[in-house]
C-alpha cells in the first residue's frame, strides 16, 4: 500500500523534528569537569561557588525548557500548516552545552566538598 505524498512528507517531517527539538533540561547530561580545579577552595568558597553555579544552572535550565516549548509549538504548527518549515526547527546547542557544563561544575564542586569533608548538602532537582 502506497501512502499519499502529503502523508509521507508529514511523517518524515515529524520524525526529523523529534530529533531536532531542544532537549528537556532534565535530559541534559553533565559534562565532565575535574574536581581538581576546586582543590584550593575552602569549604566556605565551595559553598559560595555551589550557590553561584546552582543559580546559573537554574537559569540555563529555564532557558532550555523554554526553547523546548517553543520548538514543540513551532513543530506542531509547521507539520499542520506548512510541513517544509519543520526542517528549520532546532534546539540551541550552545545553551545545551552551557547547561551541561554547569551541571558538570556542580558535580565537581560536590566531589571536592566530599573530599574536604565540608558537610555541604547538595540537593538534586
Amino acid at each position: 500500500m502506497l501512502l499519499p505524498f502529503k502523508s509521507v512528507a508529514a511523517l518524515l517531517a515529524a520524525s526529523a523534528l523529534t530529533a531536532a527539538c531542544a532537549s528537556r533540561s532534565s535530559d541534559v547530561s553533565a559534562s565532565y569537569v575535574s574536581p581538581v580545579m576546586y582543590q584550593s577552595y575552602s569549604c566556605r568558597e565551595l559553598s559560595q561557588e555551589a550557590q553561584r553555579v546552582s543559580s546559573a544552572a537554574a537559569t540555563a535550565a529555564g532557558v532550555q525548557d523554554s526553547q523546548r516549548s517553543k520548538d514543540a509549538a513551532v513543530t506542531t504548527a509547521a507539520v499542520v500548516i506548512f510541513w517544509p518549515a519543520a526542517f528549520f526547527v532546532g534546539g540551541d546547542n550552545a545553551k545545551t552545552a552551557e547547561l551541561a557544563q554547569l551541571k558538570g561544575q556542580m558535580q565537581a564542586i560536590e566531589q571536592a566538598s566530599v573530599q574536604k569533608k565540608c558537610g555541604i548538602s547538595f540537593q538534586r532537582s
